[in-house]
């Protein structure tokens, strides 16, 4: 592998506990089949509301109607404002991943988030509250663009000030992988935190488990 100068991580599902498990958690207790939710999500494509909402284009309050008229569409019959207060629920910070981020940035490696997210309640205006743990954050939501365009990892790049070849991606989607492997980025997915920090010790020859 070549030279490492930054890593980039994904927040949910990587930094933080997936929303994928909150999803999962909605449909089994309202009693929708598995993954229905992301199949009418992808099916609905960029221009469908989830996407919108990522992008920044929707209000969470605007988002609700176009997001349940997606679904039905697709079948599925979904409360997006009751979908919302499940995923809010699941993001727990992972003690070893913010330990790893630290020890990295103590080792003089650039280190940023990229994250498909939404913009927050104005009750929690300001900056992302994980911001402290990183030299830079890039929102979808606040850039206009979101994974998997290749346009949101060359940005975060730029801001980072790494090239893609030198820059190491961990996420838990396999297509948001797929677009950053394409510009020559190095990739980590991430289903269990432990094994995807061992193989990212590996590519930057640090210790980010002990």
């Amino acid at each position: 592998m070549g030279w490492i100068a930054g890593v980039l991580f994904d927040i949910g599902g990587v930094v933080q506990d997936s929303p994928l498990h909150a999803i999962a958690r909605y449909e089994r207790e309202h009693g929708l089949p598995t993954n229905a939710i992301n199949h009418a999500v992808v099916a609905s494509g960029d221009a469908g509301a989830w996407s919108r909402l990522e992008r920044g284009e929707l209000t969470l309050e605007a988002w609700c109607a176009p997001f349940e008229a997606d679904c039905r569409a697709h079948g599925v019959a979904v409360d997006g404002k009751r979908l919302m207060q499940y995923i809010a629920q699941a993001g727990r910070e992972r003690p070893q991943m913010l330990r790893a981020i630290a020890r990295l940035r103590a080792q003089g490696l650039r280190v940023g988030a990229l994250t498909n997210n939404w913009a927050r309640a104005e009750a929690e205006p300001g900056p992302h509250r994980l911001r402290p743990h990183f030299d830079v954050v890039i929102e979808s939501q606040a850039v206009g663009l979101r994974k998997p365009d290749p346009r949101i990892y060359q940005l975060a790049c730029r801001e980072l000030g790494v090239a893609p070849p030198e820059t190491a991606f961990l996420d838990d989607i396999g297509m948001n992988l797929k677009s950053a492997r394409t510009l020559g980025m190095h990739t980590i997915k991430v289903d269990d935190p432990d094994t995807a920090l061992r193989e990212l010790s590996g590519l930057v020859g640090l210790d980010l488990l002990g």
